[in-house]
């Protein structure tokens, strides 16, 4: 079955893989070269991402590293709103993603500036509304695995059977989405998030088993600390391994890839397509 999302009610075909490009607009993202902030800056990286093949730009307000500190949805709107605005009207076809966990900043982003994606690093745990603005809002929810909130993330990584509680977290939170209405799920393992770097590994070793939902499965894990840890360099020397975690899982069946690199994610889903055909 091709899966598929819907985009302001034109279907977009994911039985190609897609490229999510990362725009940070944060003064403390963990990869510096994400960082944006100047009007210039924004642009500029945006066209960059188009340029470079990527299909949806995500948009962040907030680090959600275990040393961040965490803003209000308040600060976090005030944050992206001229962003948002700027890239609406420098780019008013290009399809947005809202990195957030707050609904009023997933409401305002949709509402206001006609983002067309919701990517929720917290499932939903954070803010209780986020459920119900998304079955109101009517868009593609990115549902990823986290427990815990950033700055605790790390202290929660027990687990009885790791591939088995997230598949069991993700059947759980589906079911409920579905209930509500929502249809448009993606799933989002969250590497990196309340996990090890061993568990990270596990986890994408097992990420084919995450197709038995039916639903496209992105995968994030461009310059996490999973490759620099294991490697024993730096996030800004992390693009090899980068690139090899990306055609992995590529390989085992992601729909999407979100990226800080948009040209070598393109180039990984061009080699591993013209393998599998």
């Amino acid at each position: 079955m091709t899966k598929s999302i819907n985009i302001n009610g034109e279907l977009l075909d994911l039985s190609t893989p897609l490229v999510m490009g990362i725009l940070n607009i944060t003064p403390d993202s963990f990869y510096p070269g994400s960082r944006k902030q100047s009007e210039r800056e924004i642009v500029g990286r945006v066209r960059q991402i188009l340029d470079e093949g990527g299909i949806i730009v995500d948009i962040g307000g907030q680090s959600t590293t275990p040393a961040s500190t965490r803003i209000s949805a308040r600060e976090e709107l005030k944050r992206l709103e001229p962003a948002l605005k700027l890239i609406r009207k420098e780019f008013p076809d290009t399809i947005l993603s809202i990195d957030t966990f707050y609904s009023e900043v997933a409401g305002s982003a949709v509402e206001k500036y006609g983002v067309n994606i919701i990517n929720d690093i917290s499932g939903g745990q954070i803010d209780d509304n986020m459920f119900e603005t998304v079955a109101r809002l009517n868009v593609p929810y990115i549902l990823m695995h986290m427990r815990g909130i950033p700055q605790t993330m790390q202290q929660h990584t027990r687990y009885d059977n790791l591939v088995q509680d997230i598949l069991y977290y993700f059947s759980e939170k589906i079911a409920k989405l579905n209930l509500l209405g929502v249809n448009d799920i993606i799933i989002d393992p969250g590497f990196g998030f309340s996990k090890t770097t061993d568990q990270n590994y596990q986890l994408m070793a097992y990420l084919k088993y995450f197709n038995i939902f039916d639903v496209p499965i992105l995968a994030g894990i461009s310059r996490k600390s999973m490759i620099y840890r294991l490697l024993g360099c730096t996030p800004q020397e992390s693009l090899n391994g980068t690139s090899v975690l990306n055609t992995f899982a590529l390989l085992s069946g992601a729909n999407i890839l979100r990226v800080h690199d948009v040209k070598e994610a393109v180039e990984c889903v061009k080699i591993v397509q013209k393998i599998s055909n």
